[in-house]
């Protein structure tokens, strides 16, 4: 437990000092003050170094670099037009702070996954149906297939790679499998119900059958410029695949339940340290990039919401009035905190209770 909580700090305060430290040395950067540097919520002691107080909060669940003139989540509306303003620079200025905290997200995710291909080398998925890792709480668990198992048959099918058992079980939603696998010298069987998840690939959006296990990699050396390449493309695709799971959530697809909250980061800080530097290192990255993800959308409180506000003033010629401001703030921030509400009862559900 202690464990698991002391990962969770570590991952979480990694990635929010890396967004709002985007946002503070832009900031700085284009000549606004900064006020107040905060790392967690609901402020338990700070340190006044000139302009900007550095805080320490109580509550770890995010962050925020208040900056003088901006409207903000705390409803602060004292603009006198002073040059060290938010209000007083220019849009791009204003874009750029805004979008700084997003890309220090995105620049973090690329290195450490760059690091990771430097250090453990390209993975290759192993063919063979050789069980390489089990999740926990999923059937294969309760059934008793651990790492270095091999499945031999599912059903009445026999099994030769893993391709052959991941298609079986896949076009299994919800739906009792009979697998047999190979322990040691024991050939073993058990039947089991697998779980559903939505997923997106190149068939689009759909339900498939899981029963919790992943295949064995092996590791090739590369380069300086491959672990670069190597790097780019895991972002792009956790990227990618993070904007799926968006457009699942709107289309339909999927659902609330089907997200991760601070109670899912939780438990899986816990279980990625415990599966070794490279993984835990490796969620680091994936929480870095879906933040940064999540801090683009065009929704009151996030940046994308404030990028939106900077867009319309652009074209217009026109500043938005506080009042507006403050008040589609409010009601972003109460939606939100319904939704991180929502979203952990159902973490609690998947990750602690099931």
């Amino acid at each position: 437990m202690l464990l698991t909580f002391f990962a969770f700090i570590v991952v979480l305060g990694v990635v929010i000092f890396v967004h709002e430290a985007g946002h503070f040395f832009a900031a700085r950067a284009t000549g606004m003050r900064v006020e107040a540097f905060s790392l967690g919520f609901v402020k338990m002691f700070g340190i006044k170094r000139g302009d900007t107080e550095y805080r320490l909060g109580y509550v770890p669940l995010g962050g925020y670099v208040k900056i003088s003139g901006m409207i903000d989540e705390f409803g602060d509306d004292d603009i006198s037009g002073k040059p060290w303003e938010f209000q007083s620079k220019n849009a791009f200025q204003k874009a750029f702070v805004i979008t700084a905290g997003v890309l220090m997200n995105f620049l973090l995710g690329f290195i450490i996954y760059t690091a990771i291909a430097w250090v453990e080398g390209e993975p290759i998925i192993d063919p063979s149906p050789t069980i390489g890792s089990v999740t926990q709480g999923f059937p294969a668990q309760d059934a008793g297939i651990v790492a270095g198992d091999v499945i031999i048959r599912v059903d009445d099918t026999a099994i030769d790679s893993w391709e052959d058992f991941r298609v079986i079980v896949h076009s299994k939603p919800s739906e009792e499998v009979n697998i047999a696998w190979v322990s040691g010298t024991d050939t073993l069987s058990a039947t089991m119900t697998t779980k559903t998840q939505a997923i997106m690939d190149d068939d689009g959006a759909r339900d498939v059958g899981m029963v919790g296990v992943g295949p064995t990699f092996t590791r090739e050396p590369v380069g300086i410029g491959e672990g670069v390449v190597l790097g780019a493309r895991m972002t792009g695709a956790v990227l990618g695949l993070s904007l799926k799971s968006i457009q699942m959530l709107f289309s339909g697809d999927a659902s609330v339940k089907d997200l991760t909250g601070p109670a899912g980061i939780v438990y899986l800080s816990g279980e990625t340290a415990r599966a070794g530097w490279a993984t835990f290192l490796g969620f680091i990255a994936l929480i870095s990039l879906s933040i940064g993800l999540l801090n683009i959308l065009p929704f009151p409180v996030l940046d994308g919401g404030h990028l939106v506000y900077i867009i319309i003033e652009g074209i217009t010629g026109k500043t938005i009035s506080s009042k507006v401001k403050i008040v589609l703030q409010n009601v972003g921030m109460a939606l939100l905190l319904g939704l991180v509400v929502v979203v952990t009862y159902h973490d609690i559900l998947r990750f602690f209770v099931d």
